[in-house]
This record gives structure tokens, C-alpha cells and sequence, in this order.
């Protein structure tokens, strides 16, 4: 294989506009973590995404012995601990039998020490339909302002408009397919993405969780969140931990999130294992406050592009939010 391109600075930077729009986004995510207790019928603020938790559990992330030599700096113990979230993607919290199928799989790595070495959220989509950063803000700053009754419905469908000619490659539409064929599988079942590139240390990868042995048909007439609790009473969880590598930009673009890289095979680098029993309370004050901004990773696993730049300050003008709403409780 070629060389790995390393990263640089100039994959992340924002143009005076957008950091304009961001400034706007900020303000629209805000309000709607305020308002977000009325949005869901919550007692509590939530997130202004992947607001539904299914299950919170503690896990291992376990390194291969065989990982490649220049990866094993950055493993170099034999096991890391786990915090990791189960989630829907969806804006509100639903009650309801039947989710979309958008879900989350957010991991927060530990050291022996307990000290933070990286968050990591992974979706089951590995693509995202927008490269635009300017799109992208508006759209989500619509969305937003949607929810909180600011903004009409005709103003959001003329900004998911601008957004379907990018959904017009075949990569999306192959992965778009994929899930429809997929949408009523268990939760557990779907493999799980870094939708972005993320450093590793100089290099630049992409991440897949790909679950082991879990029937797809668990827990059917379920919904979703008792499908989970229900799986982890009787059976342990693994799933390989692989990476792809970026060598050059036109076969793995780091800013062109709608196409799969290829042409850079994958690296088995681990396992996570959650044993049966594993399960935190959700609804604990610390569990549901949990963050996974992975901006608070060490540098040397931080996210890399655009769009991944937008959500350092996303998430901390949500978590500032929420703590403020929350204030009542009583936080770790």
C-alpha cells in the first residue's frame, strides 16, 4: 500500500460564512434545548439530536494482538474501558411502537486511570447526504426552529430540497436501499460508522463496528428500547473494531461524505465486548448527561473535515444548555 496522506489543518477550516451561519445554528440549537422538555414531553432537557437513549452500558474495548506495529502506540494496553450509548437519531423523544431506523452507538474510551481517551459517535448509516457546510447549517438551523415553532413546514422542505441532489450518488443510494431491505432488523444487528474521518495520530481513518453472531430477528414484536434491555439479560455482546485508512483524496475524500472510501481495505484493530447484565440505569441524572462531544478526545483522535468541525461547538452549546435547564439535578 501507498503511503498514508497525513492530516492537515486546511481539511477543517470554515469560510467567514459559515462560521456566520454556525453562529446562527448555535442560536437555533440553543433555543430548542430549552424548549426541548415541552418539544418531547420530558421532564428534563434533551439533547437536539439522538435525543431517544434505549440502554447505557459499560463495556471492554479489547486490541488485537495482531494489530499492525504502527498502530500499537496508540493501544498499547491490552484492554480499554467502555461507556457506551444506545440511541435514535431523532430530534424528539417519541413514545411510540415503531422508531425510523436511524439509530446511535456512541463509545467513550477510558484508560486504566479513568481518564478520557476518545468518544467516538458511529451511526448504522456510513454516509451523510450533504458536503455543504452552508447547506448543512441551514438545513439543520430549519430544522431546529421547526421543532420549536419558529419556522413553517414550507420553509424546511425548501431546504431538505436543496439537499436531495446530493443523495444522487451510488453510494447513498446503494446504502439507502441497504437500510430499507434492513429497517425492522434489531438494533444490534446493524454495523456501526464513523460517518466523518478521524485522526490516528497523523493519519486519517474512518471507523465500522461490525457486530458478531447477533440475529437480526431478536426481540421482533419489541420495541426497539425493550428489544435491548431484553438482548442484554441473557447475552454478552462483540463486535470487530475495523478502520480504513485515507492514502489519497480521490478514492477516501475526507469532505465528500455521500461516497464509501475504496481502495483502502479494512484493518481489524480490536473488539468491544459488553456482557450480559451490563446495563446502566438510563434515566440516572449522570447516565442521561453523559457527553460524547469527540472534540474531547486527545488531538490524536480527534474528528477531521467541515462538517465534523461544526460539531465541537454543537455539542457544547447543547451540553452547556442542558446543564443550565437541568440545574435541579444533581450532576457527577
Amino acid at each position: 500500500m501507498p503511503d498514508p496522506l497525513k492530516y492537515n489543518k486546511k481539511f477543517d477550516q470554515l469560510s467567514d460564512e459559515e462560521k456566520e451561519l454556525l453562529e446562527i445554528n448555535k442560536k437555533s440549537i440553543a433555543d430548542f434545548v430549552e424548549q426541548s422538555p415541552s418539544v418531547s414531553d420530558v421532564d428534563y432537557a434533551t439533547r437536539n439530536a439522538h435525543a431517544k437513549t434505549y440502554a447505557v452500558a459499560k463495556g471492554q474495548f479489547l486490541i488485537d494482538p495482531n494489530i499492525p506495529n504502527e498502530l500499537k502506540q496508540f493501544f498499547d494496553k491490552e484492554k480499554f474501558d467502555l461507556t457506551i450509548r444506545f440511541s435514535n437519531a431523532h430530534l424528539k423523544v417519541k413514545n411510540s411502537k415503531k422508531d425510523i431506523p436511524a439509530y446511535g452507538f456512541s463509545v467513550k474510551i477510558k484508560d486504566e486511570n479513568g481518564q478520557l481517551l476518545a468518544n467516538f459517535p458511529l451511526v448504522n448509516f456510513p454516509l451523510f447526504p450533504i458536503n455543504s457546510v452552508s447547506t448543512f447549517l441551514k438545513l439543520f438551523t430549519s430544522v431546529n426552529r421547526f421543532f420549536i415553532k419558529k419556522w413553517s413546514s414550507f420553509s424546511l422542505m425548501i431546504q431538505i430540497l436543496k439537499v436531495i441532489p446530493s443523495t444522487f450518488t451510488g453510494s447513498f443510494l446503494k446504502n439507502i436501499i441497504k437500510l430499507l431491505l434492513h429497517k425492522n432488523d434489531f438494533f444490534l444487528s446493524f454495523d456501526y460508522h464513523s460517518v466523518g474521518a478521524y485522526r490516528l495520530g497523523e493519519n486519517m481513518i474512518k471507523i465500522k463496528l461490525s457486530p458478531r453472531s447477533v440475529d437480526k430477528n431478536f426481540g421482533k414484536k419489541l420495541r426497539a428500547k425493550d428489544a435491548v434491555e431484553s438482548y442484554f439479560t441473557s447475552h454478552e455482546f462483540v463486535a470487530d473494531i475495523l478502520i480504513q485508512i485515507c492514502y489519497n483524496l480521490e478514492d477516501q475524500p475526507i469532505n465528500k461524505l455521500n461516497i464509501e472510501w475504496k481502495n483502502s481495505p479494512f484493518i481489524k484493530i480490536g473488539e468491544v465486548k459488553i456482557e450480559k447484565k451490563a446495563l446502566l440505569d438510563p434515566r440516572s441524572c449522570e447516565n442521561e448527561m453523559l457527553s460524547f462531544n469527540p472534540f474531547e478526545s486527545k488531538v490524536f483522535f480527534q474528528p477531521v473535515g467541515k462538517i465534523q468541525k461544526l460539531r465541537d461547538e454543537a455539542y457544547k452549546v447543547s451540553m452547556q444548555t442542558r446543564l443550565k435547564i437541568n440545574k435541579l439535578l444533581k450532576y457527577k
